[in-house]
């Protein structure tokens, strides 16, 4: 099974973080949450608490497939913070492995010179921060190994995306399915 991570510090959109990793593993991949803050229990932006399942100093990445960033505010700014994480982003990125980040924390990616000539999305008001990037209003945006998106409005489109980049356009649809996205786009909600 493809393993992903999700990592989550305080202030971190819950919208995005959850939705994300629910579809996720309802599209069969290994999603482990990692906190970035020294304790498992991290407090979102809107003061939800969630358990993380693993310290970031305690856990091995040398199998993952992918790194996922939940936007949020300060929550990308606690990320952006996270030296280890950013020396992890750029290992990956260095071995062509997956990157996925939402709504501000592609400004992340884009401090780290990873967004340089590619296409991305990020929270309206963050386009300044993807430095190197060409901007697309878009709600998702694939370019080579990195996947970005808009906000909490395009989480379960996130993990969708992150299902199909890893696990197929098949098991994209299945999970979609399921999720009764395609009804809720018939019936013409929102």
């Amino acid at each position: 099974m493809k393993k992903v991570f999700v990592f989550l510090s305080d202030g971190f959109e819950e919208t995005e973080a959850i939705a994300t990793t629910d579809v996720m593993l309802r599209g069969e991949l290994d999603v482990t949450t990692v906190s970035v803050t020294g304790k498992l229990q991290v407090t979102g932006a809107h003061g939800i608490a969630v358990n993380a399942q693993a310290l970031f100093e305690n856990t091995d990445f040398s199998k993952g497939e992918m790194l996922v960033l939940p936007g949020g505010m300060p929550g990308a700014s606690n990320l952006n913070a996270h030296r280890g994480l950013k020396n992890l982003l750029k290992q990956y990125a260095q071995e062509g492995k997956k990157l996925a980040a939402i709504c501000a924390a592609p400004l992340v990616l884009g401090g780290l010179d990873l967004l340089q000539g590619k296409k991305a999305t990020a929270y309206p008001g963050f386009e300044s921060t993807l430095k190197g990037a060409e901007y697309v209003t878009a709600g998702i945006v694939k370019d080579g190994n990195i996947i970005t998106g808009k906000g909490p409005g395009f989480a379960l489109d996130f993990g969708l995306a992150i299902v199909e980049e890893l696990q197929g356009k098949a098991k994209a649809k299945a999970v979609a399915e399921g999720l009764l996205l395609e009804q809720k786009a018939k019936e013409g909600v929102f």
